[in-house]
Formats: C-alpha cells, sequence, structure tokens
C-alpha cells in the first residue's frame, strides 16, 4: 500500500482534478458575423432591382446608383458608360448598344442577275456622290456580246414584218384575182348561155343539128361550174377580215414572238449595267475595274440624308419604352452626343449582335432593336459615321416629368 492510498494519514494528499475549460466560442458569435454580411447582400441586390421606394429615393434626393464609380451599376455589365452620359443618367433611362445607319440601312449593290462571268469594266461613281433611284453606277464586259444579241434581234424583227407585209399584199392580190376570175367567168358563162338558146332556136327550125346542140349545152354547162369554182375562190378571200386570214395570223404571231425576242435582248442589255437600287450615297466601294463582282457586293450605299440608330435594349428593360421618347446617342468618334426619338420598337426578341470590346461580354443576351430617328442637326453630324458603335440613352421618365 502506498501512501496515498493509506486512510489513516491525515492529510489527503490526491490531486484535485482540472477544472473544464471554458467554450470561447458560441453559437450567438455566428449572427453577429453574419449581420454584415446580410446586410452587404441586401444593399448590392437593393440597388441592383433598385425597387420602387428606392428608386423614388434616387428620384427624390438626385443621387445615382453607382455615381461614385467609373460605371455605374444600373447599366448592363458589358455596356461602358460614357463619362458625360453617366453624370445625367437617370434611374428611369434604358440604356444599350446603338449603331448608326442610314434610313433603311445600308444597301447592297450587287452585280445584275445572270451576269454570269462578267467583269468590272468601269465605276461611274465614287464614295460620297449621291445618286437617283436607276442611276447607272457601273459597267461590265459583257456589253459587246449584249449588245450583238440586240442587233440580231432587231434583223430578225425586220424579216418578220418584211414576211407580214409580204402575206398581206399576197392575200389581197390574190383577192383581186379571184374577182377578176369570177368576172369572167360569169361573162363566160352568160355567153355560152346565150350560145346554147341561140342553137336550141335553130335545132327547132331544123337549121341547126343535134350535135351542135349538144356542144352548146356543154360548153354552157362548163362556164357554170367555172364560175362557181371561181367563187369558191373568191369566197375564202372575202369570208374573213384581211388581219384575220390564216397566213396573215401567222405572220403576225411571227412578228409577235420576233418582238418579244427583242425586248428580252434589250433587258438582257441591262445586264451589263449596275444601276442604283435606291437614291442615296455611296458609301463604299469594294470592286476595281477588271476585277470580277465580289460575293459581298460591287458597292455599298444608303439614304443618308435621314440617320437613324439601331439600340439594343435587353428584353426585360423593353417594358418601358416607347414610340416618341427622347434618346440621346453618344460615342467617342463623334465628340457630341446625338439627339433623336424612337421611331419603331422590334417585333422579335434576338440575340445580341453588336458587342463590346469586354471579352467577358454577355453575346448570347436576348435583346430586342428599337430603330431611333435622329434629328436634322444630328443627321447631319452622323451621316459620315455610317455604322458607328456608340451608347443610347432612352428617356423613359420624360412624359412623366413633363406631365408634373
Amino acid at each position: 500500500m502506498t501512501q496515498t492510498d493509506d486512510p489513516t494519514l491525515p492529510i489527503d494528499l490526491l490531486r484535485p482534478e482540472k477544472p473544464p475549460k471554458r467554450r470561447i466560442f458560441r453559437k450567438r458569435f455566428l449572427l453577429v458575423l453574419l449581420i454584415p454580411a446580410l446586410m452587404f447582400s441586401g444593399a448590392v441586390i437593393g440597388m441592383y432591382f433598385q425597387p420602387p421606394g428606392l428608386q423614388r429615393f434616387y428620384a427624390l434626393t438626385g443621387l445615382q446608383p453607382g455615381g461614385g464609380a467609373e460605371s455605374p451599376i444600373a447599366l448592363p455589365p458589358e455596356i461602358e458608360m460614357p463619362p458625360q452620359m453617366a453624370e445625367t443618367l437617370l434611374p428611369s433611362d434604358v440604356v444599350g448598344l446603338a449603331r448608326i445607319m442610314p434610313r433603311g440601312d445600308v444597301a447592297v449593290v450587287a452585280a445584275p442577275y445572270g451576269a454570269g462571268d462578267a467583269r468590272v469594266a468601269e465605276i461611274l461613281v465614287a464614295i460620297g456622290d449621291t445618286v437617283a433611284r436607276g442611276d447607272t453606277l457601273a459597267r461590265l464586259d459583257n456589253t459587246q456580246a449584249l449588245e450583238g444579241a440586240v442587233l440580231q434581234a432587231e434583223a430578225n424583227l425586220a424579216v418578220r414584218q418584211a414576211t407580214l407585209m409580204q402575206t398581206r399584199s399576197a392575200i389581197e392580190a390574190s383577192r383581186a384575182e379571184a374577182q377578176a376570175s369570177l368576172d369572167q367567168a360569169r361573162a363566160s358563162a352568160a355567153e355560152a348561155t346565150a350560145t346554147l338558146e341561140r342553137t336550141q332556136a335553130l335545132t327547132e327550125r331544123g337549121v341547126s343539128t343535134t350535135a351542135t346542140l349538144d356542144a352548146a349545152r356543154s360548153r354552157a354547162t362548163e362556164a357554170a361550174q367555172a364560175v362557181a369554182r371561181t367563187e369558191a375562190t373568191l369566197a375564202r378571200f372575202t369570208s374573213l377580215a384581211l388581219d384575220e386570214q390564216p397566213d396573215v395570223v401567222v405572220a403576225v404571231r411571227n412578228v409577235a414572238a420576233a418582238e418579244a425576242e427583242l425586248a428580252r435582248a434589250r433587258m438582257d442589255l441591262g445586264r451589263a449595267e449596275v444601276r442604283a437600287p435606291i437614291a442615296g450615297t455611296i458609301l463604299d466601294i469594294h470592286a476595281t475595274p477588271g476585277q470580277r463582282p465580289p460575293a459581298e457586293g460591287i458597292m455599298e450605299m444608303g439614304n443618308t440624308g435621314q440617320m437613324m440608330a439601331e439600340v439594343e435594349i435587353w428584353q426585360d428593360r423593353i417594358v418601358s419604352v416607347t414610340p416618341g421618347q427622347p434618346v440621346e446617342i453618344v460615342a467617342d468618334a463623334l465628340g457630341r452626343s446625338l439627339r433623336g426619338a424612337v421611331d419603331s420598337i422590334g417585333l422579335t426578341v434576338g440575340r445580341q449582335g453588336l458587342i463590346s470590346d469586354d471579352a467577358a461580354a454577355n453575346s448570347d443576351a436576348r435583346v430586342i432593336r428599337v430603330l431611333v430617328a435622329l434629328d436634322a442637326e444630328s443627321s447631319a453630324v452622323a451621316e459620315r459615321y455610317t455604322n458607328l458603335e456608340a451608347v443610347a440613352r432612352i428617356d423613359t421618365g420624360a412624359a412623366t416629368r413633363a406631365t408634373e
């Protein structure tokens, strides 16, 4: 037995038990850490979606969401807001990427249909020229071959027209000849009839013989048959009008066919000329003399007298856009802002076509295209910048502020 096991010892030498360790981390501390995180998350969500109460707060105070940042957070993430536009951005504004274009967009002038392997022979316009619809812009090298086809068709038509004149003259001559033959046959028949009557009288008195009477009767019968034959011949030419005669009808149809052939040859001659499909300004030329017309067209043109802007608006923001709302368009290349109004709103939702410089931008965003008509002053400035990319801001709250 050891000393520690002896109950008679006056002093308890047993070691005291160690007190339990105090718990430093408690569950309520977790709530203290979560409160700042929840407050931050709620602030971010509220700033992004901007509930009506927050929107009214910004409208009353004049503050801008994200105004202290380089790019306001109310914008789609792939659009870089120009500084001059960011300073006046309102919560009700709708922003989107835009493209400057002529009214009706850019028209591609291609080679005529059926030009085949023809090359460009001559360019008759220059970039910046204003042309009317139907003006000749260029010529191809198949002109001589097509002009030869026109000459051949003209010669064929002349031959067919001469044949028609010849046919009409022949029918008129045949008609006159048949009439003369009929007159002669009738005269011969009258003479044969008179001879027969005299012969019969002489035979009855016994002066003439029966053989002479039979000969007179035979001549009278032949004369009557000649009259019937010439009457039938004349009837073939007099029963129908001159232009209704079968030979004339055939000749007229041949002339019509020759005229159609000539018209087609002249239309084919148009394949040697490149004409303007619309009235407008030549924007770019893609071909040079001696070159085969490229697939992208020989040149581009557009009606720059009225410039437009095509704006891509995200589908969740289009509900507040209506025709007539004022629009501001800004691009670094312009050096100033352009003004206009919403002209029309597209009827389909499509993929985003105007991509920003951000490589991480969402190119699959669903957008609706809005056309903006620029005012006269802005249109005059923008006519030199077709296809320029810009940022457009649609003031959807202009009508509300005007009523207030």
